[in-house]
């Protein structure tokens, strides 16, 4: 092990010129609550099960197989199953910085050396290339993502020298980002991976290691892409912008094609922009999340309406029973919200975090953490059927949470996320603190003026009171800011007349005393939610939504025959009920009849039933049912 000289906090990103700094896990952490609950369930049952199921189908006995020369005609899964260890490297990492434990040590330790002794001497690691009875190296860089790989790699070191260790995983990294460098550095070979996610994980690591190469390097694949620099012959039926290899980064208007392609190129393009100053690149990052949330992303903040693609749809097509939204969209979205937020301050990145990671992140585990969305639907006409415990799913087949699924990007990408999920809750300036979510967590960080410790206490997201205990402040005046998400405009409270109202914050500015109490109640009463006219699929229906979650109706709340797809109710009878928000449905008897179609309009007899509603990233933990976010609204 070798002490860190810089770079012990800051998470997953650490700009070094961003407007907000990060906090690390030695400034952050998780006390109770909501968030405590789903980071223990992660702990306990998420990392054990990735690392068990890949273990059992030979994922991580691939390296052991490359170590041994053994690997060709014995490779197990497709091309990218690397990425999947490397990312539970990551969570494991996250986890061990937020708690160490000398069990999940020795798990990690242990399967470091196993990745590590499958490395190249000119440091190439991927184990279905390049070796003999194996594809040749970077013969398919399309759909290969051997770069893909290397940049998860980088992220899982990242997270180990940001959590204080600087030991066997970050030497590989090291070693892997030479070889790159001096593959496709300036005057080699002008070529970029299918699957942006190397852009990030060179950043990060220039970051951290103080080395310009690597943030060229980024730089370089930034640039090239855009410009048909992928094979054209291995587009088949998607075309280039599947790939966003049709238009350049910095000339393009709007999230398109392949969508955690899109969301992961965005995150890179604007970590190169940050390092280097390149205004119109961040520029351009910005716009393409604008144009991408105001026409293309479901209310839970879900990204991708096409299933063949997995890609983005035109400009509000968003129909609900065929939302692809897949886990890892929703969790790439965060990821560059959450790098907009620090280059801008601009509390809207913070509010598509809350939304995507409470609605469409959440939704993907089941309560025991054992079992996952990989597409995250907002309509399921069928009872879904109970998947096996112990087969691989198909990824976008399951109709309810599977255990594990022959692409099984997401639960290993939900882990890392939740390992992580207190480092994107707040930030600092010299000046102070600014909340960006709400928990129960504590900050312990050094401003300009001193030393700073919060206690933040929440029932969040259920109960909208949020307290900060203020524990120790400098003697001199600090910023305070707390975030009004823009559900709650104009409803919010403050325990004092604050220093400034800007509408998506609140800023208290002043010396801070220790043992008080600063307290920000937000409106949770459910509310009706309208969709844009030119989302067609839904138009003439409604959602609702409590506090920062997205509300279904589930037929485990309606009388024994009931479907979801032939109720409708009038948005005027939602209220709240002793276990959240209820509503009136209405089922209208509709007779059969040989052609669904008439001159008039049926008027059948009518029956009601008052329905609970669920929180969206809760439904499908009671056994299969039928549900639907957006209800028709009653005649």
């Amino acid at each position: 092990m070798h002490p860190l000289l810089t770079g012990l906090t800051g998470g997953p990103v650490r700009p070094s010129r961003s407007l907000l700094r990060p906090l690390g896990t030695d400034e952050i952490s998780i006390t109770g609550g909501f968030w405590a609950h789903k980071q223990r369930v992660n702990s306990e049952a998420t990392l054990a099960h990735c690392e068990e199921w890949m273990e059992r189908i030979g994922w991580i006995g691939n390296f052991d197989r490359a170590a041994s020369g053994t690997i060709a005609g014995h490779h197990a899964g497709i091309e990218f199953v690397d990425s999947e260890v490397y990312k539970l490297l990551e969570a494991m990492a996250w986890e061990l910085g937020r708690e160490p434990d000398a069990a999940l040590e020795a798990r990690y330790t242990a399967l470091v050396a196993r990745v590590a002794a499958a490395q190249e001497d000119d440091g190439y690691l991927h184990t279905s290339f390049g070796r003999p009875g194996q594809p040749e190296r970077y013969s398919n860089l399309e759909f290969g993502h051997e770069l893909y790989c290397f940049g998860h790699l980088f992220q899982a070191a990242v997270a180990r020298l940001r959590t204080g260790y600087d030991d066997l995983l970050p030497q590989v990294a090291r070693r892997l980002a030479d070889h790159v460098h001096a593959e496709f550095g300036p005057s080699r070979r002008a070529a970029v991976c299918g699957h942006p996610e190397i852009e990030m994980g060179l950043v990060e690591l220039a970051r951290i290691t103080g080395d310009s190469r690597h943030l060229e390097q980024a730089r370089l694949f930034i640039e090239r892409r855009g410009h048909g620099t992928l094979s054209a012959s291995s587009f088949g039926p998607f075309g280039d912008e599947y790939f966003q290899d049709d238009v350049p980064v910095r000339e393009t208007d709007t999230m398109r094609g392949h969508a955690v392609r899109a969301l992961y190129l965005a995150a890179g393009a604007l970590d190169v922009a940050d390092e280097t100053g390149d205004s119109v690149l961040e520029d351009a990052v910005a716009r393409q999340w604008a144009n991408a949330v105001a026409r293309r992303t479901y209310l839970t903040g879900g990204a991708g309406s096409h299933h063949q693609d997995e890609a983005y749809g035109d400009d509000f097509e968003l129909p609900p029973d065929r939302a692809y939204a897949e886990t890892c969209a929703g969790i790439a979205s965060v990821m560059l919200s959450w790098r907009l937020l620090l280059a801008t301050g601009a509390e809207q990145y913070a509010d598509l975090v809350e939304r995507t990671l409470l609605n469409n992140v959440l939704a993907s585990p089941r309560e025991d953490g054992r079992a996952f969305f990989y597409t995250n639907t907002l309509h399921q006409r069928t009872p879904g059927a109970v998947p096996s415990e112990h087969e691989l799913s198909h990824r976008a087949e399951s109709s309810l949470r599977a255990p594990w699924f022959e692409v099984s990007c997401c639960p290993t990408n939900v882990a890392r996320t939740l390992a992580s999920v207190g480092l994107y809750f707040a930030t600092a300036t010299g000046a102070g603190i600014q909340l960006h979510q709400y928990g129960d967590y504590r900050i312990d960080t050094a401003l300009d003026a001193g030393r700073i410790r919060l206690q933040v206490r929440s029932g969040y997201p259920l109960d909208g009171a949020v307290e900060v205990v203020v524990l120790e402040a400098p003697a001199t005046e600090v910023d305070l800011r707390l975030r009004v998400p823009a559900w709650a405009a104009g409803a919010a409270s403050l325990s004092e007349q604050p220093h400034l109202d800007a509408g998506t914050h609140l800023e208290v500015r002043r010396v801070l005393r220790a043992g008080e109490v600063i307290r920000l109640d937000l409106p949770m009463q459910p509310r009706v939610t309208w969709p844009d006219r030119r989302i067609d699929a839904i138009r003439g229906d409604f959602a609702v939504e409590a506090g920062p979650l997205v509300m279904v109706l589930e037929s485990a709340d309606l009388p024994d025959g009931w479907s979801v797809n032939e109720v409708e109710a009038d948005a005027a009878s939602l209220v709240a009920g002793p276990d959240g928000p209820q509503i009136t449905v209405t089922r209208r008897a509709d007779a059969d009849a040989a052609w669904p179609y008439a001159p008039d309009r049926a008027r059948p007899a009518l029956q009601h039933h008052t329905a609970r509603l669920t929180p969206y990233h809760a439904w499908a933990n009671r056994g299969p049912s039928t549900m639907r976010v957006w209800i028709p609204q009653a005649e």
